[in-house]
């Protein structure tokens, strides 16, 4: 009986807390979520494994995210801010910046759909959070993931599991969140709207661009150079056509990698501790707020271009402008259809979904030259 109880004190059973308990009930709901429902799976399923390997007591006990732990040293990756530019050279690779070019307008509504992360920013300071937690938190209204870890990294590591969570979870509900608020604004005349074909985007100016945004953009927000800086050189290695190997490669193999091993160790440091709390309440609250006032700016500043351009611009397109690609674009398109089956908007739709890419990495570079 003494060797038995003796065993049974090495087990992670004897050690569990209530609080690691709850975990890893949310670790594998998320699972479920990303199983079953789809949501957003590619990083969903390892952020959630990475929170049930955390919580499980035994495995916690030996160390994981300590010095010498394997999740600590593949963790550094993301705590150096090495990651999400890397996941930004991989978008780049796979993206055709030719709807941005042929429409630069696009570039207005991209801007506006970034509302939401200033809304969320006030929100969180009215809530008594510090300036470096609401500016992390109020990056989730740009909707996209490695730059609200990448900020997160740099401003409150503290609370990146509950962020990078929040952020990927609203990633995943943009079919169930947009619909709503884009009916809510937009008029049956408004969604109905048809819009021209796109200019033809010649070789040469999808070569330009990127080195120009990269130039412009980094003279005037140099801390976005990590982000934009690899966003582009992912887009100018496609663009240029003569390393196809490469860039089959970098959007293929070079991106999975790198998104098992940044949402496993982002979802390791959502320990019961840090994340059962008041603040992961008001994060889950203050992302939704963003997310839904990131469309709404969108589609707001859509529904003024629609007015200027005497009705022959969709404003469904700008709710397109948060930066998840291309989900945002396929909504988009989907409600259009739905509206009148000769409207085909996602080619529209892509221009504001890309410049929301580079607005959300500017708004970051902002705010980390703000709170530094």
């Amino acid at each position: 009986m003494e060797l038995l109880k003796i065993l049974y004190g090495t087990t992670g059973i004897s050690m569990i807390t209530g609080r690691q308990l709850i975990m890893i009930i949310i670790s594998l709901i998320l699972l479920y979520l990303a199983i079953k429902k789809q949501y957003e799976p590619y990083l969903l399923l390892p952020i959630s494994f990475g929170m049930l390997l955390a919580n499980l007591p035994a495995v916690a006990n030996e160390g994981l995210m300590e010095k010498g732990g394997l999740l600590y040293y593949l963790y550094q990756g993301v705590k150096l801010g090495i990651y999400p530019p890397l996941i930004f050279l991989a978008i780049g690779a796979s993206t055709d910046f030719g709807p941005l070019i042929a429409n630069p307008k696009s570039l207005l509504l991209g801007a506006a759909a970034q509302l939401g992360i200033f809304v969320a920013f006030l929100g969180a300071i009215s809530l008594g959070l510090t300036g470096k937690e609401a500016a992390s938190i109020g990056i989730i209204g740009g909707a996209d993931g490695p730059t609200a870890i990448y900020l997160t990294t740099k401003l409150a590591p503290h609370l990146l599991g509950s962020i990078a969570i929040a952020a990927y979870s609203y990633m995943a509900l943009v079919p169930v969140i947009q619909p709503p608020i884009i009916k809510l604004l937009t008029t049956k005349k408004e969604r109905m709207v048809e819009m021209k074909q796109l200019r033809y985007v010649s070789q040469r100016e999808k070569i330009i661009f990127p080195i120009a945004v990269t130039i412009v953009v980094i003279l005037l927000v140099p801390s976005s150079a990590p982000l934009i800086g690899m966003l582009m050189l992912g887009n100018l290695i496609k663009e240029v056509g003569i390393v196809s190997n490469l860039v089959e490669h970098v959007r293929g193999a070079m991106l999975y990698c790198i998104t098992i091993v940044l949402g496993m160790t982002v979802g390791a440091t959502a320990d019961g501790e840090r994340f059962l709390s008041l603040v992961t309440i008001k994060i889950i609250i203050l992302g939704l707020i963003a997310f839904s006032f990131g469309t709404v700016g969108g589609v707001l500043f859509g529904k003024i271009m629609y007015k200027f351009t005497k009705g022959k611009v969709n404003p469904m397109i700008g709710a397109a402008g948060v930066s998840a690609v291309p989900m945002a674009a396929r909504v988009v398109q989907k409600i259009g259809q739905s509206e009148n089956p000769k409207n085909f908007l996602l080619m529209h739709a892509m221009g504001p979904n890309i410049a929301g890419v580079i607005g959300s990495a500017v708004a970051a570079g902002t705010l980390l030259i703000i709170f530094r």
